[in-house]
């Protein structure tokens, strides 16, 4: 498969670590990929709330790059999946809102046909490539390493745009990507709730608590770690743990959160600098261990 790859502002920006782990983890798998390097930030349902027409002229515009090019778009975060599957679904509904949205693209010689898909590297790999094929590159058993899932808001909602229905894996991509590289579900209730980032900078008190409360509950069930398929919740959740868990719980920061492909590193026998492992705010180090001890795949 080749996608129109589409890494979005965090892992271009503020967690660059995440983007080089997910170009290893193409690499060895073989994904072609060519960069949406003039696509727009989907506005990450921020801009989308004060003018929803305006986030979707920026996304339709980066559909009508990738049909051009006559490939779908593969994205690092749930985020973007959402934010994107979300504006899709409005425009391929309703021709006369898409036809009022190409004039806005008509300048750049874009036009949307309404043909484009967007998919997450966490749902490429199950639906495009395959578990089966996934395993065959690993080269280690995380057995022993406990995970909690965290999928945040944006990948689990609303359904219907996500086409879940169609899709049913979806629901529980994250828990299958940790029990095929040998790794134990630490299921928690907050795995799909908000990781407090949109709310950071005007509530950020409430953001404190989702922060301590979800790493914390996870670590409190025996978490070893947390894996997420958004860099945007692996800012607020390793960035900020630090500060929530001593305001909120009056604890340690003791939860790695890694990224969906780092995880993938792992199995594949990446080391710790080419996953970017090293750059984290919690410390990374004790799953570094573990992986690094576990047993070799037969």
């Amino acid at each position: 498969m080749k996608y129109a790859f589409y890494p979005g502002c965090v892992a271009r920006g503020g967690a660059p670590e995440l983007y080089d782990s997910a170009l290893a983890v193409m690499e060895r798998l073989g994904i072609e990929h060519v960069e949406l390097t003039k696509a727009a930030c989907t506005g990450a349902g921020v801009l989308q709330e004060k003018n929803l027409k305006m986030g979707d002229i920026l996304n339709v515009r980066t559909f009508a790059m990738a049909e051009q090019m006559g490939l779908p778009i593969m994205v690092l975060c749930s985020t973007c999946q959402g934010v994107m599957s979300q504006a899709n679904h409005r425009v391929k509904r309703d021709p006369e809102y898409l036809a009022e949205i190409n004039k806005h693209l008509a300048a750049e010689g874009l036009e949307y046909k309404g043909t484009t898909s967007i998919k997450h590297l966490l749902w490429a790999l199950i639906e495009d490539i395959g578990l089966d094929k996934l395993k065959e590159t690993f080269t280690r058993e995380l057995t022993g390493m406990n995970m909690a899932p965290f999928y945040g808001c944006y990948m689990v909602r609303p359904t219907e745009a996500l086409e879940f229905k169609a899709n049913p894996t979806r629901e529980t991509s994250i828990e299958d990507l940790i029990e095929s590289v040998g790794g134990t579900v630490t299921d928690f209730a907050g795995k799909t709730a908000c990781c407090g980032f949109p709310i950071l900078f005007i509530n950020q008190a409430n953001s404190m608590k989702m922060v301590a409360n979800h790493t914390g509950t996870a670590k409190d069930l025996g978490a070893d770690a947390m894996v997420t398929p958004c860099p945007l919740c692996h800012l607020n959740l390793d960035g900020y743990q630090p500060k929530a868990r001593k305001q909120v719980r009056g604890d340690k920061a003791d939860l790695p959160v890694i990224h969906v492909p780092q995880l993938i590193g792992l199995a594949m026998g990446m080391s710790e600098k080419v996953l970017g492992l090293q750059k984290h705010i919690v410390s990374t180090k004790e799953i570094v261990r573990m992986a690094e001890a576990a047993p070799a795949k037969v």
